[in-house]
């Protein structure tokens, strides 16, 4: 499938890093966000981005500082929910 953008020039240079590729950079970012989603696999990823090893892949990963089973916004909520709990029922003790 091919698939086309159009950006202004202003916003593309926020995207894309001077020298690189443009079509490369929109394929890098699109694999990266269904990689963190889950929507894509590690293999899935890796195949898409054109890479022949996982070592590859995963130097790519820590390059773009993306970790898997990263701590998010959503786990950030449920502890802070937890810890709320945790201090009301330690109130109640007292």
């Amino acid at each position: 499938m091919q698939v086309i953008l159009e950006i202004p020039d202003d916003m593309a240079e926020l995207l894309v890093s001077k020298g690189q590729d443009p079509s490369r950079a929109m394929l890098e970012a699109l694999a990266i966000e269904g990689y963190r989603s889950g929507t894509l696999s590690p293999l899935q990823t890796r195949l898409l981005l054109g890479f022949e090893t996982r070592y590859e892949f995963e130097g790519f990963l820590k390059d773009h500082q993306v970790w898997e089973n990263a701590y998010d916004l959503n786990d950030l909520e449920e502890d802070r929910e937890t810890m709320q709990q945790v201090l009301a029922e330690n109130r109640l003790r007292a």
